[in-house]
């Protein structure tokens, strides 16, 4: 055999094994064999099976690529379908979070953390929590010693009680010594319900009877018997127990008893409960009355009475009357650009006539729920009248309007002392110096001991932070009369000379000025619509003032 067909036979067994089996790359070396299988098979599939990849490909893959794989791949479903770690980081997630949160993107935790949701829930918290309480707060964040305020004082009755105790008896002096009974006839002494029955039984009753027993229920219903044999038809009786019993308050209540009351009592406890019995529960309330007085002349008392019901009646939404009392130089007809024929003074010299009818007539309508009694402002004749005449123009009034602002003159006489005695409210306003401090320390000391059980005056203190004129510090103001002030209003000559100029109030010419602010704060604090920390907000020129004061004092 020769040499060349040795070779071809080898060539031929060469190309049966390649067709057999394809070599693997790593065992053919780099001579003529690999390069003859190349030339004799120069198809494609060769470097494409080169990888070790070969035999997965040929199996699950031909399948996947047959079945609508490719258009799946182009819809953004094809990167959910696929495995979890490199298609999300990779591509989806950057179309849905194309927004500004690329940085976010990268890792999922971040989103879920930097949600909306989280500054919403944290922000809103401190507002609330500023807020509220005022009017708030405000609360009803007004204080015990205001609340009694909301007693309504009792109609003119005889009152007679019959105590077993000191304590009650003390009790009861005490409230008929209190501004809400001044127009009752009321009588204390020891005896219990056997001394009422004995004392009854050859006179005629009163119109309320009040005894105090601290009997078993048996004894007490069976004294309580005796007692309303001897009782004038339309008398009422109030039982002071000292058994806190339903059953016993039951068998009360069905043998005619009014109101049992369970001791302890105190002072404005037996005044609610009297006022009760009297006053209709489905009746409108009775207007509540605010005095203001100035504790020297020209300290602004007028003005801060006038803007405080102008805010009562338009921020607040309240009906008010304002009465102005300075008969002959009273200012509230030209503050409010009124200039009406008749007023208060027709009211109050003749007192009997004036009715619901009259009343209409006489008052001026400023806005609709501001009302205004002008006073005359002449000087043309005399102007003589007492506090019975102003208590019986203001229960008139009072029954139709919730609100009565009361300017008193700076004058004392009888009739003004009682009017500040029977308000519901005394507000006080003064400038911080010597003659003011005098004058509102005397007003305080004798409204405190005349009216224990009634809330402290308020305090509002006018025109602070003059240029060139020494001051006494708001601090050192306030510490000597022991009250804290209500408000603080600056001085603001500009302001207020185009609001009396012009008839108009404060919050008219400036409604954005922090002097109308404060009007509209000392409005909410008469009506029980703001606390302390509110008030702390509104004086927040005190610290200043007080430094500026201190240091022209020096």
């Amino acid at each position: 055999m020769t040499q060349i067909d040795t070779e071809t036979e080898m060539a031929q067994e060469a190309v049966e094994n390649t067709e057999t089996a394809v070599p693997d790359p790593a065992q053919v070396t780099p001579d003529a064999p690999m390069t003859e299988a190349m030339s004799v098979h120069p198809e494609p599939p060769m470097p494409q099976n080169s990888e070790p990849e070969m035999p997965m490909s040929s199996e699950p893959v031909m399948p996947q690529s047959s079945e609508p794989a490719l258009p799946m791949s182009s819809e953004p479903v094809m990167p959910q379908n696929s495995e979890p770690a490199m298609p999300m980081s990779s591509e989806p997630v950057m179309p849905q979070n194309s927004e500004p949160a690329m940085p976010m993107s990268s890792e999922l935790v971040i989103p879920q953390n930097t949600e909306p949701e989280m500054p919403m829930s944290s922000e809103p918290a401190m507002p609330m929590s500023s807020e509220p309480p005022m009017p708030a707060s405000s609360e009803p964040a007004m204080p015990l010693d205001q609340a009694e305020n909301h007693v309504t004082a009792v109609p003119r009755i005889s009152i007679q009680a019959f105590c077993e105790t000191p304590a009650t008896m003390e009790v009861l002096q005490g409230a008929s010594s209190d501004r809400r009974l001044s127009r009752a006839h009321v009588s204390v002494q020891l005896g219990g319900i056997a001394g009422a029955a004995s004392a009854f039984s050859n006179m005629p009753t009163p119109n309320l009877i009040i005894v105090e027993s601290s009997a078993d229920r048996d004894t007490m219903m069976a004294d309580l018997g005796r007692l309303s044999e001897v009782c004038d038809s339309g008398t009422k009786v109030v039982v002071i127990g000292h058994m806190n019993d339903v059953i016993l308050y039951r068998s009360l209540i069905d043998s005619g008893v009014s109101e049992y009351i369970v001791a302890p009592i105190n002072i404005l406890q037996i005044i609610d409960s009297i006022s009760n019995l009297y006053n209709d529960p489905e009746a409108a309330p009775v207007g509540r009355v605010m005095a203001f007085i100035g504790a020297k002349g020209g300290c602004g008392s007028s003005t801060i009475a006038h803007n405080t019901a102008w805010a009562i009646s338009e921020h607040l939404y309240q009906d008010a009357v304002i009465i102005d009392l300075d008969l002959a130089f009273g200012t509230a007809g030209l503050n409010l650009n009124q200039d009406p024929p008749q007023g208060i003074a027709e009211a109050l010299l003749e007192p009997d006539r004036l009715d619901d009818v009259l009343l209409d007539r006489l008052l001026t309508k400023c806005t609709d729920r501001l009302s205004l009694f002008a006073a005359p402002g002449t000087i043309e004749r005399d102007y003589e009248f007492d506090g019975q005449s102003v208590d019986a123009v203001i229960d008139i009034v009072r029954t139709s309007v919730p609100y009565i602002i009361v300017d008193i003159p700076h004058l004392w006489a009888p009739w003004t002392k009682h009017m500040m005695l029977q308000a519901d409210e005394i507000i006080i306003t003064a400038v911080p110096d010597l003659a003011n401090l005098r004058n509102a320390k005397n007003l305080v000391d004798v409204m405190k001991a005349s009216r224990p059980n009634d809330a402290q005056p308020r305090l509002v203190i006018n025109q602070t932070g003059v240029p060139k004129r020494p001051e006494i510090g708001v601090d050192d103001f306030t510490s000597a009369l022991e009250l804290e002030p209500s408000v603080i209003i600056p001085y603001e000559p500009q302001l207020f000379s185009t609001a009396a100029n012009n008839g108009q109030m404060i919050d008219e010419v400036s409604g954005n000025s922090k002097t109308a602010d404060s009007f509209h704060f000392l409005a909410q604090r008469l009506m029980g619509k703001a606390d302390e920390e509110d008030n702390q907000k509104r004086s927040f020129l005190s610290p200043l003032l007080s430094k500026f004061s201190g240091r022209k004092n020096k």
